[in-house]
């Protein structure tokens, strides 16, 4: 008589941590008797129906990618124990097997398999990462590695805000199958902020994160910098005061040159008003009298003739010249001895 028959497996995916080993339950359940020769497992892939494991063993049915990496728990088969030990699972083990049980009848169920690895904590760079101020534009990158499967990324600000949307993200897969992953945001910088990189293992449940402060350390004024800057402005100053004593050399040389020029001026203007004054002395001297003081220096003997003009006009000029000339005479008589008319 054929009894009850029944097998059972996880409903829920099994998640295997990548490098470690796994155990994919199937047990079944009879009220019949049976013995271990009466029973026949099989484990295979569900899609390929590649073969993982089986009892009785028959190794050479076993796939290549899973040979010495499999094992059935043959001493707790006869208590309906026909569960999987998988050894080192590997990415590529991720997908569906099915547990295959026969005891004079046959029972399967498929169970699937997940595979998982927990991301390294992030590594944040700055670039430029010196001679940074406020105001500047900065790119940080975060940087984790070795998780599976792919990762979300998302940043943060001080206060807590998610600034995601200015990101870029790529997740790249290594030889074993595992992610790296590079997120880089780019913000302008402010001092005493902080931005923090969180990468999720939704698969895990983890998240890791990491957090980048810029304080007044990252900002300060690199010392090469300011010594440069002291000597500039000892430079600048010295021009300063070297180009301030030049403009008041010439300032005052400009100033001497134009007082010449203006005592000049005054010169000029003075000698042309005296030319008028000159020209009336010489004019005045080229006039004077033969007998005037200052050409008076010896006694000279004059003769008057009379103009030829009739008789009476002569005796009339001759006695208004002799009324005229008489005081003239006396004067000089007086003055430088006696002096004669002929």
């Amino acid at each position: 008589m054929q009894g009850v028959f029944k097998i059972q497996v996880p409903e829920v995916p099994v998640v295997a941590i990548f490098g470690k080993d796994i155990t994919l339950n199937c047990s079944f359940i009879t009220n019949a008797t049976f013995s271990l020769g009466d029973l026949t497992v099989i484990w295979q892939l569900t899609e390929t129906r590649k073969m993982v494991r089986n009892y009785p063993i028959q190794q050479d049915q076993l796939a290549d990618s899973f040979a010495n990496r499999t094992a059935l728990f043959t001493e707790e088969l006869e208590k309906g124990n026909a569960s999987l030990l998988l050894r080192h699972v590997r990415i590529e083990d991720e997908g569906s097997f099915t547990c295959f049980v026969r005891i004079k009848s046959h029972q399967s169920a498929s169970i699937m398999l997940r595979l998982a690895a927990s991301y390294s904590k992030p590594n944040l760079h700055l670039e430029p990462n010196k001679n940074l101020k406020p105001g500047d534009e900065v790119a940080i990158t975060c940087h984790s590695s070795g998780g599976y499967p792919q990762a979300t990324v998302q940043w943060h600000d001080g206060k807590g805000s998610n600034i995601t949307e200015n990101v870029t993200t790529s997740q790249v897969a290594n030889e074993q199958g595992l992610f790296d992953v590079r997120s880089v945001i780019r913000v302008i910088l402010e001092p005493n902020s902080t931005y923090s990189c969180m990468v999720r293992n939704e698969l895990l449940n983890e998240e890791t994160q990491a957090l980048a402060t810029i304080t007044g350390q990252h900002l300060k004024f690199p010392v090469v910098a300011l010594w440069l800057t002291i000597a500039l402005s000892v430079c600048l100053l010295g021009l300063l005061v070297t180009l301030g004593y030049v403009c008041r050399r010439k300032i005052r040389q400009s100033c001497k040159e134009n007082e010449a020029e203006d005592d000049e001026e005054e010169e000029a203007e003075a000698r042309t008003a005296m030319k008028p004054l000159e020209h009336a002395n010489d004019k005045e001297a080229s006039h004077k009298h033969p007998f005037d003081e200052g050409n008076f220096g010896k006694t000279e003997f004059f003769h008057l003739l009379p103009p030829p003009v009739q008789e009476k006009e002569h005796e009339q000029n001759e006695s208004s010249n002799g009324e005229r000339m008489q005081p003239f005479f006396s004067s000089r008589e007086s003055g430088r001895g006696s002096t004669r008319m002929t």
